[in-house]
């Protein structure tokens, strides 16, 4: 089963599922609220018919006597009466307090038998008890198993209830059709949920693409192809965060797939290189290639080469150390000024095989430093080994330190034949050897990759510093609180 196509389903199923249950619950909101709505403005409108056919039963009665049949005010009262029950089905009944009684007994039960039969004459002589004590009443209640609406009015004159309008209706001709209501609002939120689902579906599409790049993408790079990037056109600012976040991701990565195949090729050539002069070597001193008479210049090659074998096994072990993750230092407080006399006393035969001169200009001494003594005696080791390299005979070295606030800075400078322009950008890389190209020595090309490393261990930084002469490298140390 396709992946993406999974997710993409569960996605869509689960944002469905959301809409279809708040557009339901909205839409039964809604029609509860239509329907209380319709309720109410129905019962309102009977109640105004009641009191309009209360006012029109008291303008036709006296306190003693109905006024006669055929006067005005009885033939609206009957107009009004007719017009109520043609539109609620209702039973209309108008009491005096001297028990006349006036109804449409016989054209409610032509219309609906069933709904006058059920008629509760109990329940309506216990509201028109109610409507005679003057309150205007509006009942719901069951009759024979039957919701139905009584409104009940009271007619007045002169502050005194002279009798009582009660009209009696089915509840659904207040309420309507439920199931009428129903369909509609079901036809609407099905209307609703069509429209938002395609809108939801053509929304996570989008979203979803650019995770579906990046899904190909990360495939691709798993299966070590590292050229494979992530678009970010016509996408959701979120996505294009995403996307552009990977792609920085896919490029430090190909960096690092670059570093490391060029590492393993370094590192291949450069174990290839002495052991194929030893081999060589060898090989011919055993087959009688070369005569005994030179066994001793062979030999003695072969030991440089071993020599620089071990030196290069040895800084790739120092390199693998220090990048480990819980590679520690030892910080100490000591006088980095000693540490530079201490260093140059471990070189003075290669100093003094060069005839090379050894300047120190110390501005703070002694000058007490906090850091890990045997690592930054490794870097000036590195510092003075390159500069006695590149250093012709009779050259000098200058070794300084400057105090810069709370830190001194610690400089190697000589004046060798320097660093080309092109090469300076490359002298902290790994296995990079200027000397290959314009010396006849041999280096390994990590020390300064590994000097580099210890200074960035300990908060610093190792920089290649601009000079008009020879080559100057610095680095800062922080000093030491007293």
């Amino acid at each position: 089963m396709n992946t993406k196509h999974t997710m993409f389903g569960r996605i869509m199923a689960m944002v469905l599922s959301a809409v279809l249950v708040l557009t339901a619950g909205i839409s039964g909101l809604c029609m509860m609220s239509m329907r209380n709505q319709q309720i109410n403005n129905r019962l309102t409108a009977l109640t105004h018919d009641a009191r309009e056919i209360a006012f029109l039963a008291s303008e036709n009665t006296t306190a003693t006597a109905l006024l006669p049949f055929g006067s005005v005010a009885l033939d609206y009262l009957r107009e009004k009466a007719s017009a109520v029950q043609e539109s609620y089905g209702a039973y209309i009944l108008v009491v005096d307090r001297r028990g006349r009684v006036m109804d449409n007994l016989r054209t409610a039960y032509a219309e609906n038998p069933d709904f006058v039969r059920s008629l509760n004459y109990k329940e309506i002589n216990e509201a028109f008890a109610r409507v005679l004590g003057g309150e205007e009443i509006t009942v719901r209640a069951m009759v024979d198993g039957h919701p139905t609406f009584t409104v009940g009015v009271p007619f007045m004159q002169d502050d005194t209830v002279l009798g009582a309008v009660l009209i009696q209706t089915q509840a659904l001709n207040i309420e309507g059709d439920t199931w009428g209501w129903l369909w509609r609002v079901v036809l609407i939120a099905a209307l609703g949920t069509l429209v938002a689902a395609v809108s939801i579906f053509l929304y996570v599409r989008s979203v979803l693409k650019p995770l579906r790049d990046v899904t190909e993408a990360a495939r691709a790079m798993a299966d070590g192809d590292f050229t494979a990037r992530v678009p970010t056109e016509r996408a959701a600012p979120e996505t294009v965060e995403l996307a552009h976040a990977f792609n920085l991701m896919a490029d430090k990565l190909g960096q690092t797939e670059s570093s490391r195949r060029e590492f393993v090729a370094n590192v291949s050539h450069e174990l290839r290189s002495p052991i194929t002069s030893i081999s060589g070597f060898v090989t011919g001193m055993e087959d009688g290639t070369i005569p005994p008479e030179e066994h001793g210049k062979y030999l003695a090659i072969v030991g440089d080469e071993t020599r620089r074998l071990s030196k290069l096994i040895g800084d790739l072990l120092a390199l693998s150390r220090l990048e480990r993750d819980d590679a520690a230092l030892t910080l100490t407080a000591f006088d980095v000024c000693e540490l530079l006399r201490r260093c140059v006393i471990h070189r003075v035969g290669d100093l003094e095989g060069k005839h090379m001169e050894v300047e120190c200009d110390f501005q703070l001494e002694p000058c007490m430093v906090s850091a890990d003594s045997d690592r930054i005696e490794q870097v000036v080791v590195n510092l003075l080994d390159n500069a006695i390299k590149f250093t012709p005979e009779g050259g000098c070295i200058t070794l300084s330190i400057l105090p810069e606030g709370d830190r001194c800075r610690v400089r190697v400078h000589d004046n060798g034949i320097g660093i080309l322009p092109e090469d300076r950008p490359r002298v902290f890389e790994r296995f990079f050897t200027a000397d290959r190209a314009h010396t006849s020595g041999k280096g390994t090309g990590l020390g300064l990759a590994i000097s580099q490393r210890i200074m960035e261990m300990h908060g610093q930084q190792l920089v290649l510093e601009d000079a008009e002469e020879g080559t100057t490298f610095s680095f800062t140390l922080a000093r030491a609180v007293e």
